[in-house]
Parts: C-alpha cells; structure tokens; sequence
C-alpha cells in the first residue's frame, strides 16, 4: 500500500474516530432540567425535569430545553425529536415566582421568549407528547410541535386572563391557525381548560388511547427518521 493510501485510511479513521467521539460526548451531556435520552435509533427524546413545579418555565428550564433540542437538532444520528413533560404535566405554564417582580421588558429578555425562536426554528420535526397539564406557556411550546399527541388525561388552555395578562408566546396566533379565530378568541378571553377529547374535536391534538402517548410519540418519531435514509 502507497504512503498516500495509508494516509488516506488513516484520516479516514481519524475521522471516524472522531465521530464517534463527538456523538459520545453529545450522548453524555446532563441538563439540570431536563432529561435526554435516545429510545430509538435516530429520535431525541427530551423530557421536561421539573416535577415539583409542574414543569412550570422559567429562565434556566428553558435555556435547558432549547439547548437540548438545538444539540439534538445539529446531531446528524438524530432524525426526529419527542417533546414531553411527566404524567401530571407536560408544563403547567410560566414559572409565576420567577415573572411576578419583573416588567415585561424584563420577563421577555430574561425568561422563555427570549429563547423562543430556537424552538420554532428547529429543523427537524418535533412531536410533543403531552399529558395532565399544557397550559399558558406550556401549551404554547406544545403547539409549536409539529405532531401533537396527548394522552386522555390532557388538560390545555391559555388562562393567561386570569392573571389579567394575555398569552405572549404565540398562542393567539398558532391557536387561530389550528381551530379558527373563534374558538382560539373563546380560549384566550375566558381561560378555559379543555379535555383531550375536546382538543382531539377541535383539531389541535391526535389522542392515545391504547398504550402510553410515549411510546406512541417513538413509534411515529421512529418512522419519520427512517425515511431518507
């Protein structure tokens, strides 16, 4: 074998090494508020880690989440992501305790919205596998999934009004899109919670009824990452 052919399979598996290295390191990185996973060839599975609060958002749980799935985004072994909370609350909205002493410059520079568009830029698809509560915020990263799954025990509403405030993460605007100005107005200006079914009705979710909405998000996440390939 030449000097040059050596070379070439030496960087070859360099290069390979190298992969294999970086896809290590990407698999071993922790998150203090959410939990990453890889349940299936080619899904990211990023589960929201705040269960004493409801998976309520504030500042250092969103940073966490839009860099999880920003990682997960860039990882050319990962085809689709799974969004999803625990069994009480995919998020139960803003972290109220962290937003209430703040002007809303303050809150939109350093809460959520600030990192808002990393999500609705992602590349790949996203599935959001919700059950219990997807409300305010919570319901708003929801609705920025592409496939939106829930299991029975979904509760979703924007009760933003309720705090005398309005939902300012693109509820207003993603929730007209999918059920029409009408019944997106009726949610927003009473702060209504619907059930699963109510949603499933309404065109906003697809219900798992048989079977845990998780595995359900991997079977379908998996089947998107198959295709292309």
């Amino acid at each position: 074998m030449s000097f040059v052919a050596l070379s070439r399979s030496a960087f070859r598996h360099a290069s390979s090494s190298a992969r294999f290295f970086s896809t290590t390191l990407r698999a071993q990185r922790e998150y203090a508020n959410v939990l990453v996973s890889r349940p299936s060839p080619g899904v990211a599975l990023i589960t929201l880690n705040r269960p004493k609060a409801l998976n309520a958002l504030n500042a250092a749980h969103f940073q966490d989440i839009s860099d999880a799935m920003k990682e997960a985004d860039e990882d050319a072994g990962v085809g689709a992501m799974i969004l999803t909370g625990s069994e009480r609350a995919f998020a139960a909205g803003a972290d109220i305790k962290e937003m209430k002493d703040k002007s809303f410059a303050e809150a939109y520079t350093t809460n959520f919205l600030a990192n808002w568009e990393v999500i609705a830029k992602l590349k790949k698809p996203v599935i959001a596998a919700v059950s219990g509560y997807a409300l305010g915020g919570g319901l708003e990263l929801a609705l920025q999934a592409d496939i939106l799954l829930a299991a029975p025990s979904a509760q979703l509403g924007q009760p933003e009004v309720n705090l005398g405030v309005i939902p300012g993460g693109g509820g207003t605007q993603r929730l007209a899109h999918l059920v029409g100005k009408s019944r997106a107005m009726e949610l927003v200006l009473t702060g209504r919670i619907i059930g699963a079914d109510e949603a499933e009705r309404w065109g906003i979710v697809r219900v798992v009824r048989e079977g845990t909405v998780v595995d359900e998000a991997v079977k379908v996440a998996s089947d998107i990452a198959s295709k292309g390939r």
